[in-house]
C-alpha cells in the first residue's frame, strides 16, 4: 500500500468516526456553542422550542382532569330506563360471551350475574338536553359548554394497565405519556415553568404512579413534573438557610460549566437535559412561589372554585391548572382518587360515590367557567374522565357495586376546538356496549393531537429499530366532535 492510499484510508476511518454531534462541536462557526446557548434559554420541559404544526391548531394547551379508578357512567351520565326496568334480573348470556371482566371469569355462574339499575335521579339540562345525575349538579350547569362522549372503549380491564393505556396508548410499561409526546412534538411556551405539570389529590396516588406521566424512551426533558399543593411546589426547590442567591448562581454556573465540558466531549443529549434542568430549577425559585400565591385571585374566583386558602384539594389544583396554562404550560394533568365502585369498604355506590363527586364537581365546572370568562377556553382543551367505565351488572361485596368495564365509558371535553353542547355516541339499552360512534382510546389520542396541530401518524420516535407513536398503529381523528 503506497503512502497516498494509506492517508486516504486513515482519512476515511477518521470521517467514519465523526458523528453529527462532533461536527456541531468542532466546526469553526461554533454551532455547538450557539445551540447550547439557545438551550440554556429554554426550560427543562421545553429544551426544544415550540415547533411548527402539521395542521392549524385549535388548542394551545391541555388540562386533563383524570378521575382515577373508573367513574360509573351509569350513575353520572348514561341514563338507561330499560336497565332500571330489568334491575335484579339475570343479564342475557349473549352479553357475556367472549367478554373479560376484572373479577369474573368463565366459571362464574351466569344466572348470578344480575343487572343493576341506579338509585340516582337523572334530569335533562341546558339547551342541549344532556342527561346528568344529581351527583354532579355543577357539571350539569355547564353542559352547553362541553361535549359528553358516551362511547369510550379501552382494551384492558384492570386499573394500573388501563391507566397506563389511557395515558400512553399502551398497556406496557416504558412508553411515553401523552403529555411527554405533546412536549416533544410542539414544545412549550413557558420559560420558567415545566411544559408538562402533574397535580394530585385524593386519598392516594393513581395506580401505576409516575409511569403515567413518564417520558419513556423520549428525552427525559419531556417527562411530567409533579407539583405539590402545599409548601414548595417541588421538594428542595428553596435554598437552604445561609445560601444566598449569589452563591446559588455561582454553584449552578460551576456545575453547568462541568456539564458543558462533558457535553462537548460526549455529545450526550441527556447532559444537555441536565443543564437545562438546573437552569429551570433556578428560574422556578422565583416563578413557582408566584404561581402558588393566590392573593391576586379575587374572592369571587376563589368562591367559584370552592377554594379555601391553605387547604389542598382538587378545586385548588383546578385553579392552579388555569394559572399554569396562563403562563404557557402546555400540558397539565390532574389526578384525583378514588373512583372505584365495587361495593366494598370505601367503594360504595352511595356515600363514597357522593363524597368523591362532591370533591371534584365544583372545581371541574368552575375551571370551564373561569377559562371561558377569561377568553382562554377556545385555546385550552379540557378533558374529564378515567381509565374505563363500569358494568351494568352488579358486583356483590359488602354492598352491591359495579365491576370494571372496558367496552364503554363516558368522558367529557370542552374548549380547544371541540363542539359545545353536544352528546356524542350512544350505548345499547342496558349501557353495555356502544351502538353508535364508538371512540377508542387511540381515536381519542389522535383527536387530542389533531386539536394541538399534530398529525398523529407523523409524531414518531425511532427506538430499538422501530418508529413508535402515541397511537401505535391505529387511531382516527373523530372529526364529528370538532367545531
Amino acid at each position: 500500500m503506497d503512502l497516498e492510499q494509506e492517508l486516504n484510508r486513515q482519512e476515511a476511518k477518521a470521517l467514519h468516526a465523526v458523528t453529527r454531534r462532533h461536527f456541531f462541536r468542532d466546526c469553526g462557526v461554533g454551532l455547538g456553542a450557539m445551540a447550547l446557548s439557545s438551550l440554556m434559554q429554554r426550560n427543562a420541559a421545553a429544551s426544544i422550542a415550540p415547533q411548527l404544526s402539521h395542521i392549524a391548531p385549535k388548542a394551545k394547551s391541555v388540562i386533563f382532569l383524570f378521575m382515577a379508578g373508573g367513574p360509573s357512567q351509569l350513575e353520572l351520565f348514561d341514563y338507561k330506563p330499560v336497565l332500571q326496568q330489568y334491575t335484579n334480573t339475570p343479564i342475557p348470556p349473549a352479553y357475556l360471551e367472549g367478554r373479560r371482566f376484572a373479577f369474573m371469569d368463565s366459571s362464574f355462574p351466569v344466572d348470578k350475574v344480575k343487572l343493576l339499575g341506579t338509585q340516582r335521579k337523572f334530569a335533562q339540562h341546558g339547551q342541549c338536553g344532556a342527561w346528568v345525575s344529581e351527583c354532579l349538579p355543577h357539571t350539569a350547569g355547564i353542559v352547553d359548554d362541553i361535549t359528553i362522549i358516551k362511547t369510550i372503549e379501552t382494551e384492558v380491564p384492570n386499573h394500573a394497565p388501563a391507566k397506563i393505556f389511557m395515558n400512553t396508548g399502551s398497556a406496557q410499561f416504558g412508553r411515553p405519556s401523552m403529555g411527554a409526546w405533546v412536549s416533544y412534538g410542539i414544545g412549550s411556551e413557558a420559560d420558567d415553568l415545566p411544559g408538562f405539570v402533574v397535580l394530585q389529590s385524593g386519598p392516594r396516588g393513581p395506580r401505576g404512579g409516575a409511569v403515567n406521566w413518564a417520558s419513556g424512551f423520549l428525552p427525559t426533558t419531556h417527562q411530567g413534573v409533579p407539583f405539590r399543593s402545599n409548601g414548595d411546589p417541588i421538594l428542595n426547590l428553596s435554598n437552604p438557610a445561609g445560601i444566598s442567591a449569589l452563591r446559588q448562581r455561582d454553584l449552578i454556573d460551576t456545575v453547568n460549566a462541568l456539564n458543558e465540558h462533558r457535553l462537548d466531549v460526549t455529545g450526550d443529549p441527556e447532559i444537555a437535559t441536565r443543564i437545562a434542568a438546573y437552569e429551570m430549577a433556578y428560574r422556578m425559585q422565583t416563578s413557582a412561589p408566584e404561581l402558588m400565591d393566590l392573593s391576586q385571585e379575587t374572592p369571587g374566583t376563589l368562591d367559584l372554585y370552592g377554594v379555601k386558602q391553605g387547604e389542598s384539594s382538587f378545586a385548588y389544583n383546578c385553579l392552579l391548572a388555569r394559572r399554569l396554562v396562563e403562563r404557557g404550560v402546555r400540558f397539565v394533568q390532574l389526578y384525583h382518587t378514588n373512583w372505584d365502585h365495587h361495593g366494598g369498604s370505601g367503594e360504595t355506590l352511595t356515600g363514597d360515590l357522593d363524597k368523591v363527586c362532591l370533591e371534584v364537581d365544583q372545581g371541574g365546572a368552575a375551571l370551564v367557567r373561569d377559562l371561558k370568562q377569561r377568553g382562554l377556553l377556545d385555546e385550552t382543551l379540557v378533558i374529564w374522565g378515567g381509565e374505563f367505565g363500569r358494568t351494568p351488572m352488579g358486583e356483590l361485596r359488602d354492598t352491591i357495586g359495579r365491576n370494571h368495564h372496558n367496552d364503554c365509558a363516558t368522558m367529557w371535553m370542552a374548549g380547544g376546538g371541540v363542539k359545545a353542547g353536544c352528546v356524542f355516541g350512544e350505548t345499547d339499552e342496558l349501557g353495555f356496549s356502544p351502538i353508535e360512534d364508538k371512540v377508542h382510546v387511540h381515536d381519542l389520542h389522535a383527536t387530542i393531537l389533531h386539536l394541538l396541530g399534530i398529525e398523529h401518524t407523523k409524531l414518531t420516535f425511532r427506538f430499538k429499530g422501530r418508529d413508535f407513536r402515541l397511537t401505535d398503529v391505529a387511531g382516527n381523528v373523530v372529526h364529528k366532535l370538532l367545531v
